[in-house]
């Protein structure tokens, strides 16, 4: 009965993160694919570059509210304190917003929607590397190295701080298999990052 409840629980997380706020504020604004312009991600940063700040905050609070929502509906499905259940409703909402099945598995990179998951999930560590990503962009202006360093220091401060908080050890792991798919999605990122062609923040593409 856990197995399906679990497998559930994976289906609603990955269906609740194919919604893409980018893709459907594009399309009710400017009536485009917003894969199709600027950077070809499906977004905040590019729904910045495209649309401007309005629609860009709108989206980035979305698909961070849906990393939550998902986490939130894993812990209310649970039948323990094992962390299994919400650790897995987020996860599969990071890979629905990366491949999302509305719209044909092409999505963006998950960091809006990995920063509800990891501020639900773990929030005190994740505030310590947002706090860091967010000197980082100020000082360098690259969004991406931000996100790579919060996903990078997430782990790392989860395991300071997992028994001051209290945290299921499997957050450890979950936190280091979302930095590995962060890296992974953002590769083209850091290709540009080592030969300063990176894209910086209010910089047109």
């Amino acid at each position: 009965m856990n197995t399906i409840v679990l497998i559930v629980t994976a289906l609603i997380g990955y269906l609740l993160g194919s919604i893409s706020f980018s893709y459907i504020i594009a399309k009710k604004i400017k009536k485009v694919d917003i894969r199709q312009h600027g950077s070809g991600n499906a977004g905040a940063t590019n729904t910045l570059r495209v649309l401007g700040v309005g629609p860009a905050v709108s989206v980035l609070a979305l698909d961070i509210f849906k990393g939550v929502i998902a986490v939130w509906i894993g812990v209310f499905l649970a039948p323990n304190d094992s962390g299994l259940f919400p650790a897995i409703a987020g996860l599969a909402a990071i890979l629905g917003h990366n491949w999302p099945v509305y719209y044909g598995f092409r999505g963006g990179k998950g960091v809006a929607t990995t920063i509800g998951v990891l501020a639900s999930l773990v929030f005190f560590p994740a505030l310590f590397a947002g706090v860091i990503a967010i000197i980082s962009i100020f000082i360098t202006r690259y969004v991406s190295l931000g996100s790579l360093l919060f996903v990078l220091f997430t782990p790392i401060f989860t395991s300071i701080f997992l028994h001051t908080y209290d945290y299921p050890s499997l957050y450890i792991v979950l936190t280091v298999v979302v930095a590995l798919l962060s890296f992974w999605r953002h590769r083209t990122n850091i290709q540009r990052l080592f030969t300063g062609t990176e894209s910086k923040i209010g910089q047109k593409k």
